[in-house]
Order: structure tokens, then C-alpha cells, then sequence
């Protein structure tokens, strides 16, 4: 027998709601109390609303689900506006009816009444369970509107306790301390390193084999992201523009067309996602640049709480893809608004880079899964049909709220975990690299005559071969570099491995 939804679940069924369905539905079960099973909330019988009392189960879902402000918007302009006042009226301080009375006047009409609120301000989203914006405060029902972003474009992310573990462990004060220990032109040869590897794992994830050009284009654009400069659609044309070559792809404005992406399949299987239509992506676009500029503003943060860095660099990059604001270009773009970010925050000393594509190339999988968490169950949305090879017939059948509220949750989890692992896993491991070919290129150089060139290329070879150079290029060498120093390369180097082994530490190059 289907069990009855309460709830977000409710609302979103019963109101047939074009945004995503709630992340972890509330229903009625045999049981005794509420109870969280899996992905699921199960609900005494007895605590069930009746199904046409809207009031109730908005109540339900804000005390017991959080705040779902895709499914809140869509749903009050519904509800019986008698039945809000009459409660408000005989409960003026509840805190979750003075959270609906604000979204109610903010996303439907002014309630006809006074409110006589008393006591302290509310948070619209409770600091324990979410990770919290900058709050402004709504004087007449005494609540902190601190979202990340504003009621325009909000993203949520929860505090689950994989979340709280990453940001407790600090990855960028980690980052900062490390490189702050480097000596200069041990973090210089780093960090060239890091803005080469960004560059080509960024390709690499859009399938892309760059020209030397191109490449050397997209670096040039990495270390732009400490210029500061705040986001507006002149600067982003501007970056779409450094970042595709082909001129019929440069654009002059966002998108003025319907963009989608491709999986390969035939037909309308083949469109797998489509980003908001034009007019309203022009909207997002200003509602997310303008959150985006207000954080990295002096005195922008006006609540007791930082957002952090990671997580607010995370909302803007995926934001920006999830909205396509152009008709090529997006995903590179999108991994350099996060590097951007970071550096308007000043979580980065000028010059520095954390190369986290390096990371999100390697779990490109958890990447893709982080995507899709918000575009797959969006493309239900959309009617698609093929007309032939070059032309589709798109109509959005959901609502504005669908990309104006997303969960970016698992996003967020998914860069503070890569962002970790390019500290810990690959700028680490590519200082110690670079200091086993300091040490074995010194110990060679001081006692045999070799061409710098030479001995370098020697080096790194033996390097990536741990510790042993083949015959082949011993052959290729004997005419420029002694036997015997060939030799000493290949036991200098192993001892500088076996060192690493013991310590239990591994080189990014091997």
C-alpha cells in the first residue's frame, strides 16, 4: 500500500510543484515517534496533517525538514492567507510561523496585520544545521535572512557531518601555513608547476587536448584571479572570450538562445541537460554576481559568521555552470571562478594556487555525480523533442524556482574533499619531488662535469623510473655523460626514494 507524504513531500505531490522533489521526503510509517531511515523521515500516523491543511504541513516541513525555499516559493502563493493571519494572530511569536509570514510577504503579498512579535530575532536557516550567509535582518517579523545568496538565488548547503569534518580541518589555513615554509624558489618552481597542471587538468576534463597557445593563454587567465576584479558580464565575456578560440564561439553578452548539453545518445535522450531559459539565466546570472561581489566587499559579511571560503567559491562555480551563461566556455570558466573566488576572499597569498582540477580530474566520477545532483532530476523538467540532427524543440515545464534554489551540498563536499587532496596529495608531493632532484642533482653536479641540461634530464628520468635508468638511455647518453656518473645518478636517487619510503611519503611525478 503507497504511504501517505507529509511535509515538503506532500506539498510538492499535492500541488504538483515543477521544482525538485524534497531531498529526503517525510511519510507516514508504523512507528511510535519520528524516525530517519535512510533518505527517508517517517511519521507517526497521529502526526499527520489532514491533506488540505497546507498551513500544517508548511509548519510540519520548516520544524522537522529545514528550510526547501524552491518548494516554500511554489507553494504559499496557495495557501489560504485567512488561515496564516488566524495562527499569527493567536501565536504572533512562533518561530517557524514568523519564518513562513516573511517568505510569505516576500514571495506572495503583505499579510493584513501587525505583527506582535516580541523577543529575539529568528534565523531564517538554523546555524546548526546549515552553513550560513551574511544576514540581514527583517525588522517586521524578527527574522535573520542568511542565506547563501538572497531570495533571488539561495544556495543551501547542510551541515552533514562529512561537511563539518572538512571545514574543521581548515584545508586553506593548511595551504597557506605550507607554503609560508617553502623556501622561495622551492614555492616559485611549485607553483609554476601547480598553474601548469590546473591548466591541463582543466582541459583534460572538457576532453580537450589544447594547442601550447591555448594553454599558455588559460595560465596567463589563472594568475588574473588575484587581480580581484568584481564579476559583471563585461569581465565574464571577457573571460569566455580568452578561454575558446574559435571566433564564431566568442560571445558579445550571455546567452540570447536556449543552450543544452550532449551525452552522444540519438535524439532528445541525447540532451542530458538544459541550463534556464535565456531571459531568466540573465536574472540568476545578476542575483549570483551580485552575492558573489557583496562577499568579497570590505566590510561585506555583516553576520557574526564568515562563510567560508571553499563553500562560497563552490556555490559560485557550480552556479555558473548549472546556468550556462554562454554557449561554450562554461566549464573552464566555472573551475576559475573557483580559484577567483578564493583569491578576492584572500584565503591565498598573491601568486599562489591550490591546482584542485588535478584532483577533480582524477575522481571525475564524483565530479560528475556532484553535477548531477542538481542537473539530472532538473532535465525532468523539460519536454524535449527532436525535430532532426540540428534542431530540438525545448519547453520548460517547471518553475523559476527550480534553478533560483539549489542544493549544493554534495558540491560542496565534493571540492572541500578535492581541494585536500591537491594540498595533501599533490602540491606536497611535488615539493618533495622537487627536493629529491635538488638533492640528487647536487650531489652529481658536485662531483662530475655533466652539462646542466643534461643532468637534469637524467634526473627526472631516473626519477619517474625509480631510481634506474634503462638501456636505452644509457645508450642515448654515453657519448655525453661518464659511465660512472650515470651510475651515481641511479644511487643517489635511490637513496633519495628509499628516504621517502621510509617516511612514508610518495612523489607526485612517480
Amino acid at each position: 500500500m503507497m504511504m501517505k507524504n507529509v511535509g515538503y513531500a506532500h506539498l510538492h505531490e499535492h500541488l504538483a510543484l515543477g521544482v525538485l522533489p524534497p531531498r529526503c521526503p517525510a511519510r507516514v510509517r508504523p512507528v511510535t515517534r519520528l524516525t530517519r531511515f535512510g533518505e527517508e523521515l517517517a511519521v507517526p500516523p497521529e502526526r499527520s496533517p489532514a491533506d488540505d491543511d497546507l498551513l500544517a504541513h508548511m509548519l510540519f516541513a520548516l520544524k522537522h525538514e529545514g528550510v526547501d525555499l524552491a518548494i516554500l516559493a511554489e507553494s504559499l502563493p496557495h495557501l489560504p492567507v485567512d488561515a496564516l493571519v488566524a495562527s499569527l494572530e493567536a501565536s504572533p511569536n512562533g518561530i517557524y510561523l514568523r519564518r513562513l509570514a516573511y517568505l510569505y510577504e516576500a514571495f506572495v503579498a503583505p499579510l493584513p496585520l501587525e505583527p506582535a512579535v516580541k523577543g529575539r530575532s529568528v534565523p531564517l536557516f538554523d546555524p546548526k544545521h546549515y552553513v550560513t550567509g551574511p544576514a540581514s535582518r527583517n525588522s517586521r517579523w524578527r527574522v535573520n535572512v542568511n542565506g547563501l545568496g538572497t531570495l533571488s538565488y539561495c544556495a543551501v548547503v547542510r551541515r552533514t557531518p562529512e561537511i563539518e569534518a572538512l571545514l574543521k580541518e581548515d584545508i586553506l589555513a593548511e595551504a597557506r601555513a605550507f607554503m609560508a615554509s617553502l623556501p622561495p624558489g622551492m614555492l616559485d618552481r611549485a607553483i609554476q608547476w601547480a598553474y601548469l597542471s590546473e591548466t591541463q587538468s582543466s582541459f583534460e576534463i572538457e576532453r580537450e587536448s589544447p594547442s601550447p597557445d591555448k594553454q599558455q593563454r588559460f595560465m596567463q587567465l589563472l594568475r588574473k584571479a588575484h587581480d580581484g576584479q568584481p564579476l559583471d558580464e563585461g569581465y565574464l565575456v571577457a573571460l569566455q572570450n580568452s578561454v575558446v578560440s574559435n571566433p564564431f564561439d566568442k560571445a558579445a553578452a550571455f546567452r540570447h538562445e536556449q543552450n543544452y548539453l550532449h551525452n552522444g545518445l540519438p535524439g532528445a535522450i541525447g540532451v542530458s541537460y538544459l541550463p534556464p531559459p535565456p531571459a531568466l539565466c540573465d536574472t540568476l546570472m545578476a542575483a549570483l554576481m551580485g552575492w558573489a561581489n557583496a562577499l568579497s566587499e570590505p566590510g561585506g559579511e555583516t553576520s557574526f559568521e564568515r562563510v567560508p571560503a571553499l563553500v562560497a567559491a563552490t556555490v559560485i562555480s557550480f552556479g555558473f555552470f548549472f546556468l550556462h551563461p554562454f554557449m561554450d566556455g562554461n566549464g573552464r570558466i566555472s573551475r576559475f571562478l573557483l580559484h577567483h573566488m578564493l583569491c578576492r576572499l584572500g584565503e591565498l597569498p598573491r601568486g599562489n594556487l591550490l591546482p584542485i582540477s588535478i584532483a577533480m580530474k582524477r575522481h571525475e566520477g564524483e565530479y560528475l555525480a556532484a553535477l548531477e545532483a542538481f542537473s539530472a532530476p532538473a532535465r525532468e523538467q523539460w519536454r524535449v523533442n527532436w525535430i532532426d540532427a540540428d534542431h530540438h524543440d525545448f519547453h520548460f515545464a517547471g518553475s523559476e524556482s527550480l534553478y533560483r534554489y539549489w542544493d549544493a551540498t554534495q558540491a560542496v563536499a565534493f571540492t572541500l574533499s578535492m581541494a585536500r587532496e591537491a594540498l595533501r596529495e599533490d602540491l606536497k608531493a611535488e615539493t618533495r619531488y622537487l627536493a629529491c632532484f635538488d638533492r640528487v642533482y647536487r650531489a652529481i653536479d658536485a662531483r662530475f662535469d655533466v652539462r646542466g641540461s643534461d643532468l637534469s634530464r637524467l634526473v627526472m628520468m631516473c626519477l619517474s623510473q625509480g631510481g634506474l635508468l634503462s638501456k636505452n638511455r644509457r645508450r642515448q647518453f654515453r657519448y655525453q655523460v661518464p659511465e660512472e656518473a650515470l651510475d651515481a645518478i641511479e644511487a643517489e636517487t635511490r637513496k633519495a626514494l628509499d628516504e621517502c619510503a621510509d617516511q612514508g611519503q610518495t612523489l607526485r611525478h612517480l
